[in-house]
């Protein structure tokens, strides 16, 4: 009973301390195996958006990359004029260009040798979806469908990844890319151990039974390596960034990692037996093992110094930070969009994409780490944290944190 009575005080004070913030509508990759929205029960009786498909033939298929709209109409008796008017008759309310690859529709078409296609069903996701109408109207209706948010309470114990642990939990594996975002800064990800454990409170947004996606997370617990790590929202700028229970943003100068769900295949040492030399030698970086072409991001921001070729390094993008911390990041099968000398990065832009250039036995990153001009461990590198709750917002992040922190508490 404690446990509702503190979701339902949660939820109030959270929605009356602090906006909620959206989030785009989840779509799932074209090969996912979650159920799509258009192909759920929708209808009774045959009727489906107010159409009877009892009369009808249905066909149903995914657009496949650079498909056009008419490669898929015209053998259902749909002419490129037809096409154009229905387009100029929707105005504002379909447009042709923002139809993905991967996205499902459903045609209904007259039964018979030359049937043709009196509607079809494009779902632009799995909340939108639009009906093209062929018949004497030629015209485009949108269908939003409605949703529901579940507030959802989670916890796991790590065996060997978070999304195994996920997985093993039978949650949506989609929480762990939203934990190692938020604690991307704090916890090092590929140093979990056996036994480390999560606790994580999030809204679920549903179409009828199915899962779309997650809504907006409340709040986390995080134990790794023997130390509890909590993550607190709050709206502070316009920005919702996560905080521990003494106010400080999670948020470091400089993430924990320079890519995402790989494996440290090599660590900073000054005297490695080089894979390929086979003589000893420093290495002063750490190697991550990653399928070619991983993107690979600036682990803050700076500005780029180097790109170019070099020798053993193969493809090699180096990042300075300020006056003390630069980065380096070798062996790349390609530079990011735009990398050039002298372009300004943001802390998680692409720099470029595992390879394996130069002197490499595989595909995998040497990320280098350099203070004051002397390389030193990426992995044992402490950052300052960035801008902590301002006085203004300090009262009201208490009792936000006060509430989650309780819950969080109370979940086994």
């Amino acid at each position: 009973m404690m446990k509702q009575i503190l979701a339902i005080y949660l939820v109030a004070s959270i929605l009356a301390l602090s906006a909620c913030t959206e989030r785009e509508a989840y779509n799932p990759p074209p090969d996912s195996d979650i159920k799509p929205a258009l192909l759920i029960s929708q209808h009774d009786d045959h009727l489906l958006f107010g159409i009877d498909t009892s009369t009808y033939e249905v066909i149903r298929g995914r657009i496949r990359r650079n498909q056009f709209l008419s490669e898929i109409l015209n053998e259902y008796g749909i002419t490129y004029l037809d096409i154009d008017n229905l387009i100029s008759n929707s105005g504002d309310t379909f447009d042709v260009r923002n139809m993905k690859a991967g996205s499902n529709y459903m045609l209904l078409v007259e039964p018979g040798d030359r049937g043709g296609a009196d509607y079809m069903i494009y779902e632009q996701d799995l909340v939108n979806l639009f009906i093209l109408d062929f018949t004497d109207s030629l015209k485009v209706r949108k269908i939003t469908r409605k949703t529901r948010s579940e507030l959802k309470y989670s916890s796991g114990t790590i065996e060997t990844s978070l999304w195994d642990a996920m997985i093993n939990s039978g949650l949506d594996p989609i929480l762990a890319v939203e934990l190692s975002e938020i604690y991307a800064w704090t916890i090092d990800f590929f140093g979990l151990q056996k036994g480390d454990r999560f606790k994580i409170i999030y809204d679920e947004e549903y179409v009828d039974d199915t899962r779309i996606g997650l809504r907006k997370i409340y709040g986390a617990w995080f134990k790794y390596s023997g130390s509890e790590f909590y993550a607190i929202p709050l709206i502070q700028d316009n920005t919702e960034t996560y905080f521990d229970l003494d106010g400080q943003s999670l948020r470091k100068a400089f993430l924990k990692a320079p890519l995402r769900y790989s494996r440290i295949s090599s660590k900073y040492s000054n005297s490695r037996m080089h894979p390929i030399l086979r003589i000893r030698r420093p290495h002063q970086g750490v190697d991550y093992a990653a399928a070619v072409g991983t993107p690979v991001y600036s682990i803050g921001d700076g500005r780029v110094i180097m790109a170019e070729y070099q020798d053993g390094s193969g493809r090699i993008v180096k990042v300075k930070h300020n006056s003390v911390y630069t980065t380096s990041y070798m062996h790349l099968n390609r530079y990011g969009t735009g990398i050039t000398v002298g372009k300004y990065m943001k802390q998680g832009d692409i720099v470029g994409y595992v390879g394996s250039s130069g002197l490499s036995t595989g595909p995998h990153l040497d990320f280098r780490f350099y203070k004051n001009g002397y390389p030193v461990d990426p992995l044992k590198v402490e950052a300052p944290p960035v801008s902590p709750v301002s006085d203004e917002n300090i009262d009201k992040f208490r009792k936000i944190s006060y509430v989650i922190k309780e819950l969080l508490d109370s979940m086994e």
